[in-house]
């Protein structure tokens, strides 16, 4: 049986937005009159058809009724948690390593001053959330043991916990256990909690927002040569999998963030098709987190006019992001993005 897949798309933005809203030429995205669409693509594994809203009403009864649950999940109200607001788009997950090897930034933040500076510098400067890692997960990096990386973290972490919204980036259960007795409200784990069969039973026993992402392999191997039938599709299909793994397990809140994980397991072409149809993901009914920050795809499209921290490149992607409803980006440079937000949203105001 052929499987139909729908992407929202020709998003529109302020006060556009409001006017086709009002003119029930468009459908509001999670409810926010700001932005709004009024195309979807039919996307099966074989091919695509772009049609308006208005003519779903024409679509055969079985299709008309998928793309209309789908639509629903699409414009359901997000509600807020972990200092997110899913009224406004998007909120900003600042980063913080305190590794001495991530791909960016490795031995900057690590001394306890240098790391308590940079995640107030990053909440002061625009960010909802920090994500705080201490185990690098590069293309290539080793993993590191959980008492080491609670070393790294937890003296920080005791001090900056109760002052700003902290998210917890990493895969070990006992690390994640630990860091939400001491105040984390949000957990993210790169491997979509297949590193540490443990980790799914901490997040059911406190009931704790998380992060699923996707990734194929693990760091030290991801990057060899990784393959897909449709990178697009087949994420889509892990994430509604993974969902329904969840809820067998017990956990029962819609508190949960959905991550495509750009560059893990990924190839140029494969992130350029993600980036491109994120908004597919809108249609499995929660909010979506893009890591565009710094990262590799950023250097293989510019080449000579690559950059130390790739702050164009970065900003190219987070506008596009926005445009397509994502809701949370996890960004270094957090007072450089927010500004070049800022800028951009005012020009369109009219």
């Amino acid at each position: 049986m052929q499987r139909y897949y729908t992407r929202a798309c020709n998003f529109y933005f302020g006060n556009q937005s409001r006017i086709l809203v009002n003119k029930k030429k468009s459908i509001s995205l999670h409810n926010i009159k700001e932005i709004s669409f009024d195309h979807i693509e039919i996307i099966t594994r074989k091919s695509k058809k772009k049609i308006s809203i208005n003519q779903i009403k024409q679509l055969p009864k079985n299709l008309k009724n998928k793309i209309n649950l789908d639509i629903n999940k699409i414009k359901s109200k997000k509600l807020n948690f972990s200092n997110l607001n899913f009224k406004k788009i998007p909120n900003i997950l600042g980063v913080l390593n305190l590794t001495p090897d991530s791909f960016s930034d490795g031995g900057k933040f690590n001394k306890k001053s240098k790391g308590i500076s940079h995640a107030i510098k990053l909440y002061e400067s625009g960010a909802s959330i920090v994500d705080v890692g201490g185990e690098s997960t590069r293309p290539g990096s080793k993993p590191v043991n959980k008492k080491q990386e609670w070393n790294r973290i937890k003296k920080i972490l005791k001090l900056i916990v109760k002052k700003i919204p902290i998210s917890l980036d990493t895969r070990k259960s006992e690390v994640m256990e630990k860091g939400i007795v001491m105040g984390v409200k949000l957990i993210n784990d790169v491997s979509g909690f297949d590193y540490d069969p443990k980790t799914i039973d901490i997040l059911k026993k406190y009931k704790i927002p998380f992060v699923i992402q996707h990734s194929i392999g693990t760091p030290k191997n991801m990057q060899k040569n990784p393959k897909y039938k449709n990178e697009l599709l087949d994420i889509y299909d892990y994430f509604e999998n993974k969902i329904k793994l969840i809820r067998s397990k017990g956990i029962k809140h819609n508190n949960i963030i959905l991550d495509p994980g750009i560059g893990f397991g990924k190839n140029l072409k494969h992130n350029m098709n993600l980036i491109r149809g994120i908004s597919i993901f809108h249609s499995l009914g929660f909010p979506i987190l893009v890591g565009n920050s710094r990262k590799r795809f950023i250097k293989d499209i510019s080449k000579k006019n690559d950059s130390n921290k790739r702050i164009g490149g970065t900003m190219a992607s987070s506008i596009y992001l926005m445009m397509q409803g994502v809701q949370i980006l996890r960004i270094h440079d957090v007072n450089e993005v927010m500004q070049g937000l800022k800028v951009f949203n005012e020009i369109i105001k009219n």
